[in-house]
């Protein structure tokens, strides 16, 4: 990482990073709120309702099937060509694929070509998302100050809970409308908004440096010809921890945005916009508490702190569900609100701690290839899993609990692993860390 960066080009490219990761997870959660509101009775409308929902959940894990390629593709272009660039070709990606889901016509107009066009859009939109994320990370941590790095990756983790409120406030504004409205135009609007974002978001990105570390490697020729060769090569082992250990990373947000926002509006009775305005706080409390998180990791060892916290979400994660399952959207908070300060103080340290894993030469493409393979198996299939263990068991929740605390069970054991490895990285390239 570079630790001779000017403040200033920390705080332009945390704020890029910032940005830009907010848009493109904007993106990607209003697909999977109207993937729980819209969808099944749009898109799926000979299905009865809960296989309608669940043939839409299947649409959304297509986005992370595609992201690993996402992942691939753009983290040999930032690693061979420049980290700025490839970002910018990401977002706009990404805002065309949401653009264009908002002009999409509905099963009702043009039959089964209808929902698969909802397939290769969500698709592309997997394969920017599967290059952004990485990419901001690398952008923000080689930017920071000595010994930063974990700190100012952060704003790159940021960028989720922003990206879920703004979802989510649009979606509150539409969905105030009359079914017949929302259903038929309303749905829409914050798709289409997308392309106001990504102009903005461009603004902001075209104004940030290229991290003079990567500068200095590019013109040393430290660079890797095939980097996802080299990756495969000499890193599998810390590819395969990395999947492991951004298990709950990606998963707890489609756990509580995708998953319990379709059971709790189809199967318990909690109304739409109650359920939305749940999960709207909680996504504040995530991006109030992510700050102070990455604060006290530094301060108390990143390790140390992500075992503290992912045990904490094991502990509270039963109450949570017997919370929400009570049908009362204020306990649903509290018991939705308490485990994401727990995930989320994990989760804002998650993307630091998977830089070190891999050299500067690598970096894009091995955090990229870990957690976007980490989306397609653990993201994208949990409010699909979650969805058919309901529908199994004809609405009994245990099972989908027990999934859940599998999962973060999971996730503590290869953070611990992990944790071992990435310290042999850190002293190869001499970065300040703080192990815990």
């Amino acid at each position: 990482m570079n630790h001779a960066a000017a403040p200033t080009a920390g705080r332009r490219a945390a704020l890029a990073s910032f940005a830009g990761t907010a848009i493109e997870w904007y993106d990607f959660y209003l697909y999977g709120t109207a993937s729980a509101l819209v969808f099944g009775k749009l898109f799926f409308p000979e299905l009865n309702p809960a296989t309608g929902v669940l043939a839409a959940f299947g649409t959304f894990w297509v986005g992370f099937l595609a992201r690993p390629l996402g992942g691939i593709v753009f983290g040999h272009l930032g690693d061979r060509v420049g980290r700025k660039n490839t970002l910018v070709v990401t977002l706009l990606l990404m805002g065309f694929a949401t653009f264009a889901v908002g002009l999409l016509p509905t099963y009702a107009k043009i039959g089964i070509a209808a929902p698969l066009l909802l397939v290769v859009l969500r698709a592309v939109q997997g394969v920017a998302v599967g290059g952004e994320w990485g990419g901001a990370v690398v952008l923000a941590a080689e930017n920071a100050p000595a010994g930063r790095g974990s700190y100012f990756a952060m704003f790159a983790q940021q960028g989720s809970p922003a990206g879920s409120i703004l979802s989510t406030v649009v979606f509150l504004a539409v969905s105030a409308l009359p079914d017949e409205q929302f259903l038929t135009w309303g749905w829409r609007v914050p798709f289409l908004l997308s392309g106001v974002l990504v102009a903005l978001g461009l603004v902001i990105r075209l104004k940030v440096e290229e991290p003079a570390a990567f500068v200095r490697a590019k013109a040393n020729a430290a660079v890797a010809k095939v980097p996802l060769v080299e990756v495969l090569r000499t890193a599998w082992r810390t590819v395969l921890l990395g999947i492991g250990a951004s298990i709950m990373g990606i998963a707890a947000a489609y756990f509580s945005n995708t998953f319990v926002l379709a059971w709790s509006t189809n199967e318990l009775g909690i109304g739409r916009q109650t359920m939305l305005y749940v999960l709207l706080g909680v996504s504040v409390v995530q991006f109030c508490w992510q700050p102070f998180a990455a604060r006290l990791a530094e301060r108390f060892g990143e390790t140390r702190f992500m075992a503290v916290s992912l045990a904490g979400n094991i502990v509270v994660t039963v109450p949570m569900y017997l919370l929400i399952a009570s049908g009362d959207a204020g306990l649903a908070f509290v018991g939705i609100a308490v485990a994401t300060v727990f995930g989320s103080g994990y989760y804002a340290v998650l993307a630091g701690f998977l830089t070190r894993g891999f050299p500067i030469h690598l970096r894009y493409t091995g955090i990229s290839l870990s957690y976007q393979l980490c989306s397609t198996i653990f993201g994208g299939t949990t409010p699909f899993i979650a969805q058919a263990l309901l529908n199994a068991t004809h609405g009994a929740i245990w099972p989908v609990v027990i999934y859940h605390v599998a999962l973060l069970a999971l996730t503590l054991t290869c953070v611990l692993a992990l944790a071992r490895r990435t310290a042999a990285v850190a002293e190869a390239e001499k970065i300040p860390t703080r192990q815990g």
